[in-house]
């Protein structure tokens, strides 16, 4: 079935997933698993929320617009794209009077940060959260833009995770995974169990190349994949959202520091799993993501965004996306008003520049 799945509709159903997925999530963001299911039993609609602003049903957050940026940056690029070229994009969409309506306090600062001319690369160094998942959580254009090549979009993934994080830190390291895995989904005929062999694969990090300002990750292999092994060993019996969010109980359930439910490896590693169990069925992924507690919004966009790159959008409700879109479309303070059709079509338009670059350096070169 999966080989019948266009790649325009694997870039739509990402997309689609993620901007979808974190709108349904936004209203209950820090809530407890016990205190959606009482208010709710499930929650399965977009519901308006108050957040600095009173915000339409279907309104995304922060980290949505996040990745418009990067959308911005790779569609102007038509390519992979650098920290610089992010970093134009941030100084020249962002209002920081309309930014300090709709992203976090750490996001205003490296704003003001960026303006200072100081190298892209080093913008993380001055954000006090190393291991959120300002990056890891949004960075599905990442894989996109580097659609079936794994190894690159790793690569990417390190040096524009810099932005939000210090390099070393784990952080980036698990932007490299969210990467990965909508890069391998990407491919034709891939599958949940495809995308995880490939994380396995190639998220060692040691057979990459990857560095960044000299450092070589490879010996931190065990901290990210024996934490993903764990998550899914420990889920693997799970048969719903609700059995899923108590085995998580066990292992995360950290609270009382800034952000204690954000962090990078928690969210990527639950929707992976999410992923796993609803076998990228992308409705299935936002209603478990929704409904998990602690980070819905990240957890949720990473689920159904993974979901959608794997199965395309057919599972997600059109009254769903066109919601988003409407509320998009009352968003003042957002950096941009493109519909979500608007955007994967964007990015699939780069990818098809890029490849018809590679293809003709191939042709030539084989002259």
């Amino acid at each position: 079935m999966n080989a019948r799945i266009s790649l325009k509709d694997k870039f739509y159903g990402c997309i689609a997933g993620a901007h979808v997925g974190a709108a349904m999530g936004a209203p209950v963001q820090g809530w407890r698993w016990q205190e959606i299911e009482e208010e709710f039993g499930a929650l399965n609609k977009l519901l308006p929320y108050d957040r600095v602003w009173s915000r339409a049903a279907g309104t995304t957050e922060s980290g949505i617009e996040r990745q418009k940026l990067l959308i911005t940056a790779i569609c102007e690029r038509q390519d992979r794209v650098t920290a610089e070229d992010v970093r134009a994009i941030w100084n020249s969409d962002l209002c920081r009077e309309k930014a300090e309506k709709v992203m976090e306090p750490f996001d205003i600062g490296l704003l003001a940060v960026a303006n200072s001319g100081i190298p892209a690369r080093d913008l993380g160094k001055y954000c006090d959260y190393a291991g959120l998942n300002s990056f890891a959580g949004y960075c599905h254009p990442v894989g996109l833009i580097n659609a079936g090549d794994v190894k690159n979009a790793i690569r990417d993934a390190f040096e524009l995770g810099q932005l939000y994080q210090a390099s070393r830190s784990y952080g980036v390291k698990w932007s490299g995974v969210t990467a990965a895995a909508i890069a391998a989904a990407t491919k034709p005929g891939a599958t949940i169990d495809s995308v995880i062999h490939d994380l396995f694969t190639h998220c060692d990090y040691s057979d990459v190349g990857a560095q960044i300002d000299g450092y070589k990750y490879g010996y931190l292999r065990d901290n990210v994949l024996e934490e993903l092994e764990k998550g899914l060993k420990l889920t693997a019996g799970c048969q719903d959202f609700r059995e899923l969010r108590q085995a998580f109980d066990q292992t995360y359930h950290g609270c009382g520091v800034p952000y204690g439910s954000s962090f990078a490896n928690e969210v990527v590693t639950k929707a992976i799993c999410i992923v796993k169990m609803v076998d990228a069925n992308v409705h299935d992924a936002i209603i478990a993501g929704a409904n998990m507690g602690r980070d819905t919004v990240c957890v949720t966009a990473l689920a159904a965004g993974i979901s959608g790159a794997i199965s395309g959008g057919a599972t997600l409700p059109a009254s769903f996306v066109e919601q988003v879109d409407y509320a998009t479309s009352l968003n003042k303070y957002s950096s941009n008003h493109r519909t979500i059709d608007a955007q994967a079509e964007c990015l699939y338009q780069a990818f098809q520049t890029r490849l018809e670059t590679i293809n003709g350096l191939v042709a030539e070169m084989l002259v």
